[in-house]
């Protein structure tokens, strides 16, 4: 009954949909150029040979994709990858870096029209869904096509799994529906088979398998000579909530290293010229780079401000503070950081990422932190003892190297689907 009303909902209310994506073209949230693909219509003809569909939500989730979609491609020279995702940000990194016969599309919206227009037109052999994209109709019409459907690092927070639990009528068709669950431990398997998935197995989490990010080494020597040797410590992809904290920690800092330089990597760049604007508030100089401007001695906060450098910045960088975990969205992914030879920081708020948290913290490669106040501790020690900052980086590059066994388990589980 309710995945009929949902049907029906996402039918009639046509109009709305089509309002809301003019009003998201506005706010620079969709391409009005490839506004048709949210349709289910592509200019991209369908590549000949096996076609596998990964689904992803957005950065995080498209990024953990990345080693297994270059194993999916690497292992057969007849197969290709079409990647989705619902976010511009997600879309301009995959058309980056996806590897030759992989490519993107943006997610079309969950209207049964939509839906069965883009599975007309592409034919997938297989589905991975990654994480908790979970979209009924889209389940449900891979499930009337006899597509096989794997949950890839498959994972639920405790509020949508109870959210699913209370729709039982909707949740037990979708996981039931589900041909594998791949999840990242068993706390999450026992969820999803609480839900109705009949099929679940643990791999671990396979953002630990996440490739080391590209540097452009020439950009990085002019930035090493404009920093010279100074001390650096980076807070990469901070949101909303954090700015502050951070340039409070900052300050104090400053009073003991009179020579250090902070940078500020938001995960949205939009946000730059408004964290320029409150640093500078609060007596912080300030340099960004989208507007050219160069790191010069007496800058104290340099906003990195761009797309796809996130590398680079981990490059030049002595600890790196791992943001989205003082504020509730979950925390990012601090295995990328660890490939940098960086001392690692993270909050406590890490659901997105808690079973590499809880490895890191437990294998002593990263500090846990639950304010800014422990922050500034964590900051200062590590400043002020190289060789303890030197083992955390250490042993936070061994768990990285380490990401490789999560890619082999969870390419072993999709082996009776496809010939990975």
């Amino acid at each position: 009954m309710i995945q009929w009303l949902y049907k029906s909902i996402m039918t009639i209310g046509f109009p709305i949909i089509e309002l809301i994506l003019l009003l998201r073209v506005k706010k620079n949230k969709e391409d009005f150029g490839r506004l048709n693909e949210r349709r289910g219509i592509s200019i991209v003809q369908r590549p000949e040979g096996e076609l596998i569909w990964v689904h992803a939500s957005s950065v995080g989730e498209s990024m953990a994709a990345l080693s297994l979609i270059e194993r999916l491609v690497s292992s057969e020279t007849e197969r290709n990858v079409l990647v989705t995702t619902g976010t511009l940000t997600s879309a301009q990194l995959m058309m980056d870096k996806l590897p030759d016969r992989a490519f993107h599309q943006f997610t079309p919206i969950d209207r049964p029209a939509f839906v069965k227009r883009f599975f007309k037109h592409w034919k997938p052999d297989l589905l991975l869904i990654m994480e908790s994209e979970f979209w009924p109709v889209q389940i449900h019409t891979a499930k009337k096509f006899g597509i096989p459907i794997i949950a890839v690092n498959a994972r639920l927070s405790e509020k949508s799994f109870l959210r699913w639990r209370i729709a039982t009528s909707l949740s037990s068709t979708i996981f039931e529906d589900l041909s594998l669950v791949i999840s990242t431990n068993k706390e999450q398997g026992s969820r999803f088979s609480k839900l109705g998935a009949r099929n679940v197995v643990v791999s671990g989490n396979l953002k630990r398998s996440a490739p080391k990010l590209d540097v452009d080494q020439s950009v990085t020597g002019v930035l090493s000579e404009q920093i010279g040797n100074r001390p650096v410590w980076l807070a990469a992809s901070t949101h909303i909530g954090e700015d502050l904290p951070i340039m409070e920690v900052t300050n104090s800092l400053l009073d003991r290293f009179p020579n250090l330089l902070t940078i500020v990597a938001p995960r949205h760049p939009s946000r730059g010229k408004d964290i320029a604007e409150l640093g500078s508030k609060i007596g912080l100089k300030v340099a960004r780079r989208s507007c050219g401007e160069e790191i010069v001695p007496e800058t104290q906060l340099y906003i990195a401000d761009t797309l796809g450098e996130m590398g680079l910045f981990f490059h030049i960088s002595d600890t790196v503070f791992v943001a989205g975990s003082l504020v509730p969205v979950g925390g990012h992914n601090p295995i990328e950081p660890a490939h940098f030879d960086c001392a690692i920081i993270f909050g406590n708020l890490m659901s997105k990422n808690q079973e590499i948290a809880d490895e890191m913290l437990s294998e002593s490669a990263a500090i846990k932190v639950h304010d800014n106040k422990e922050l500034f501790n964590a900051l200062a020690h590590l400043l002020s003892e190289p060789e303890a900052s030197n083992r955390l980086a250490q042993n936070a590059k061994e768990y990285a190297n380490n990401g490789y066994k999560v890619l082999e388990s969870v390419s072993k589980s999709i082996t009776a689907f496809t010939n990975v």
